[in-house]
């Protein structure tokens, strides 16, 4: 059994997006949750250039087209935090890095702003899938090209219901689209599970059979030797009073196609919103931090910053180790691969407060 934090929850507000809660926190300590032990992984990190805004972004989309980095959208707090009552503010902002470049630049608008969407880089450029802002959620996708000018967008078919804060990887030429939530308001997450053939776009999406366990969003997918991946997470449930109140999970599951799912080792903590896909280095799956909530029932101002521990998920001993930390503290971001390097592009540090720092991770050489 998963271990589960519960927290008061008004409509519309997300503790990872500046708005605090009182938790409260039990344990069940899943017969396979606890770590075998711990390893180094080879990971070098760097900075690259920031991002060009005086707050930084939170879920903001990415992705590798024609050779450059594309970052975009997302939302921040541009003038107050939000307990000092400062308005999100969405983007449509999108932002190029090239190849030796030392700094981003405009590379025009997304076709309206939004955020907290799925990414995903394939062959053809990157894939932008749903997401949402302040009012509703989107099941838009749009297929995301680099002329070396400007961005372009192509409209792919659209997912077969809205989701914001889904997760999202590519298994061969498939994508795969698992949970999220349905509206910004929305009460329960969707335990959705959809596929798109990247040989047969026009088709349009494939409803699948769902993970065998709690509905979910700001989950972590991954992908590895043609399975796909779903760790952690967060529901909604009802409490006492009838209020919404939100569970942590740090339960997971493989997708294997053919094969369907089934249930594996528990991560040894709750990883909620952990950069998104999973990178795969020797063999593993990693999640980089994600929020534990051990410090949400703190004042906003007193919070430390977010886990930066690594967990590695082994699958072919099935157990999970611990394998060092990151120098950043960054959730409700996502996640994408350039020029052979792991890229994180901001995200939010703290609740309610961004980040700038785009970091870049490459697998060092052996001594």
């Amino acid at each position: 059994m998963a271990e589960v934090h519960r927290s008061t929850f008004t409509a519309g507000c997300f503790l990872l997006f500046g708005c605090s809660a009182t938790f409260g926190a039990t344990s069940g300590g899943g017969p396979h949750g606890a770590p075998t032990g711990s390893l180094r992984l080879p990971l070098d990190w760097k900075l690259l250039p920031p991002l060009p805004d005086r707050e930084g972004f939170a879920g903001s989309y990415a992705g590798v087209a024609n050779g450059a980095l594309l970052v975009a959208g997302g939302a921040n707090f541009p003038d107050k935090r939000p307990w000092e009552g400062g308005t999100k503010i969405w983007h449509d902002r999108v932002f190029v890095l090239e190849p030796g470049a030392g700094a981003w630049r405009d590379a025009g608008r997304l076709p309206r702003a939004a955020g907290y969407g799925v990414s995903l880089t394939i062959d053809e450029g990157a894939v932008w899938i749903g997401g949402g802002d302040a009012a509703r959620s989107s099941a838009e996708v749009w297929l995301v090209g680099w002329n070396g000018r400007e961005v372009a967008f192509t409209r792919w078919p659209g997912l077969p219901q809205p989701l914001a804060m889904a997760a999202g990887a590519l298994v061969g030429r498939t994508v795969l689209v698992a949970g999220g939530l349905d509206r910004p308001d929305a009460t329960q997450a969707q335990q959705a599970f959809f596929s798109l053939d990247l040989d047969r776009v026009s088709a349009g999406w494939r409803e699948l059979q769902a993970w065998p366990g709690p509905e979910r969003f700001l989950a972590t997918a991954g992908a590895l030797d043609g399975a796909f991946y779903l760790f952690s997470g967060a529901r909604f449930l009802t409490d006492a009073q009838g209020k919404p109140v939100r569970e942590w999970l740090r339960d997971a599951y493989c997708y294997t196609p053919g094969a369907g799912w089934k249930r594996i080792a528990d991560l040894p903590r709750v990883a909620v919103a952990a950069p998104t896909p999973a990178p795969v280095v020797e063999g593993k799956l990693l999640v980089l931090g994600g929020d534990d909530g051990a410090q949400a029932a703190l004042a906003p101002t007193a919070h430390q910053g977010f886990p930066r521990e690594v967990l590695a998920y082994d699958p072919v001993a099935a157990t999970w180790s611990r394998a060092g930390a990151v120098p950043f503290s960054l959730v409700t971001t996502t996640l994408t691969t350039w020029r052979g390097e792991i890229v994180v592009p901001g995200g939010e540090a703290k609740p309610g407060v961004r980040s700038t720092g785009v970091w870049a991770g490459r697998t060092a050489p052996a001594p």
